[in-house]
């Protein structure tokens, strides 16, 4: 597949000069009405409804991929790159307020976080966050990317790169594309492994995370670590 870079157009947005699009008309907007205001396509009010029915609504819309975003009929350029920069924002001012005390006492913050950057993605993403002795972030990294259903986990890795930054702790995430949270058995499983291959190191796993469009799981509160 030949991939068409994506260019900002030289017209003015016609945007600009619609009334009902003032910053004083916003908040009373529908989300269909939010996202057809942000639209530049020919047609914005039928490509806003159909992103909003294939996405199931303005996080899975804004936590599309471009691959995504190109399937949609009618469906710009400059508008793709619109909502991958509205999401891009949205991610680093989730995770720089996760990042701002150490996690334990900004949970809520690293939920919201983890909600932004994972919930829509249409792949299990498996991510590690690494933390010091202090428990804030040290690193935040995208360990393996999978399928609709499964994303590879090495414990072996983990622990490598926890080393590699001296890390004291981790906090594990990984998502569920269809939405639901509620950690599998394999999850478990995978969750077990890297534990115990963190044992003899001193490095401990705090907690498991699973994303999802309905919520966020965390195996410590549901007894499972």
């Amino acid at each position: 597949m030949t991939v068409v870079p994506l260019k900002f157009r030289d017209q003015p947005d016609p945007r600009r000069h619609d009334p009902w699009t003032t910053p004083s008309h916003l908040a009373g907007l529908n989300d269909h009405g939010l996202l057809t205001a942000s639209l530049r396509c020919e047609n914005p009010e039928k490509v806003a409804r159909a992103l909003l029915a294939r996405f199931r609504g303005l996080a899975g819309v804004f936590g599309a991929d471009e691959f995504a975003l190109r399937g949609v009929e009618g469906m710009a350029r400059d508008d793709i790159i619109d909502v991958m920069l509205i999401q891009e924002v949205a991610v680093r001012i989730a995770r720089g307020e996760a990042r701002k005390r150490c996690v334990t006492s900004s949970w809520s913050s690293l939920l919201a976080y983890v909600r932004v950057a994972m919930a829509a993605e249409s792949r299990e993403q498996f991510r590690v966050l690494f933390l010091d002795k202090k428990n804030a972030i040290i690193l935040d990294e995208v360990m393996n990317r999978g399928t609709v259903d499964h994303a590879p986990v090495y414990p072996r890795e983990v622990m490598r790169r926890a080393l590699e930054v001296d890390a004291s702790a981790l906090i594990l995430v990984h998502n569920h594309p269809s939405g639901d949270p509620a950690p599998s058995a394999a999850d478990v499983d995978m969750t077990r492994q890297v534990i115990d291959a963190g044992r003899p190191l001193r490095i401990t796993v705090h907690d498991h995370l699973v994303v999802g469009a309905e919520g966020v799981a965390s195996f410590k509160a549901l007894g499972l670590i």
